[in-house]
């Protein structure tokens, strides 16, 4: 059995659910590399990141470079004498520090790699209709996402599941894979699988402006899965139209309804106390949309102090 020092990195909640995994099945963790505080709120007082405040909440020593290349951040890992890094939901690292533990650098990705590498695994699977996803544990290399494979565990995308939704079940798995890891790299009982060398995956681009924009003159399951793959984080959004005005909407959550209708493409019907904007086949019944300078809300809500007028209409 390896004795396994360990440096975990990661940075948002993803994340926390591995390294609580990790402390409770009794791994040495030497050390904790997270992004340094940023100013958030209001106030635009420093917010550690959620790894951080875990791994404070465990009296872990806490790390948190601006430059993973600093000659003085290198030398304070290598005091640490770890032999075993394991990564989740962190920036890309350089060679001096992957390649630095006698046991390799693992990363933890939210597909089944080759397929959804890059920056927005969850959300991608979503948004392309995909009906399962899952988890992957590999070792790193050079390049994004394109290490040996270790294990895979897949997992089912229900009808109805959100990226958040999705974001939470991957986070359990994810956890448990990385513990399935770790005793694989204590017992030396590892196997790795090559990803292929083809480029016909599909890829998690990173997300913009551009990419998450509703199109209403896409087809109907295009548009909900562009809104399910994009709740509650960062929303999918198109333009509102009414009353002369033309302003940015958010839209967290819409049902499709397929029926033959004569509207045009973004029109916008209001009856039984719900908003529909009318699309090709049907229409989509708006649940829950974030107004500018507002919070989200229930479409029926909104209908109790907010007037929808006859120009009304999603460009």
């Amino acid at each position: 059995m390896k004795d396994l020092r360990i440096i975990f990195m990661g940075t948002p909640d993803f994340a926390v659910e591995t390294l609580k995994t990790i402390i409770e099945h009794k791994f040495n963790v030497v050390g904790v590399i997270t992004a340094p505080d940023k100013p958030a709120g209001r106030g635009r007082k420093l917010k550690a990141s959620a790894v951080k405040e875990y791994a404070l909440s465990k009296n872990l020593n806490v790390l948190q470079p601006t430059n993973l290349k600093d000659d003085a951040f290198i030398e304070e890992l290598k005091s640490l004498n770890p032999n075993l890094n394991v990564v989740v939901a962190f920036r890309m690292l350089p060679k001096v520090v992957w390649n630095m533990p006698k046991f390799g650098t693992f990363n933890l990705h939210a597909s089944l790699l080759p397929d959804y590498r890059g920056a927005a695994p969850i959300n991608w699977a979503i948004i392309n209709g995909e009906k399962n996803t899952g988890v992957t544990t590999f070792f790193i290399d050079e390049k994004i996402d394109t290490g040996h494979i270790i294990f895979q565990k897949e997992v089912k995308i229900e009808d109805n599941d959100t990226a958040g939704a999705l974001h939470d079940k991957l986070m359990v798995e994810g956890s448990q894979l990385v513990i399935q890891t770790l005793k694989a790299i204590e017992s030396n009982e590892v196997i790795v699988k090559a990803q292929p060398k083809d480029t016909t995956f599909k890829t998690a681009y990173k997300l913009n402006r551009e990419n998450t924009k509703i199109d209403w003159s896409e087809d109907i399951r295009i548009i909900i899965n562009l809104i399910r793959g994009l709740s509650p984080y960062p929303t999918a959004w198109c333009e509102l139209q009414n009353n002369g005005n033309v302003q940015n909407v958010k839209i967290y959550q819409a049902t499709a309804v397929e029926e033959a209708h004569n509207f045009d493409i973004g029109k916008i019907i209001v009856e039984d106390s719900t908003i529909k904007v009318a699309v090709e086949k049907g229409y989509l019944i708006i649940d829950e949309l974030q107004l500018p300078g507002k919070k989200a809300m229930q479409g029926k809500a909104l209908l109790n102090g907010y007037n929808f007028y006859r120009d009304a209409k999603m460009l």
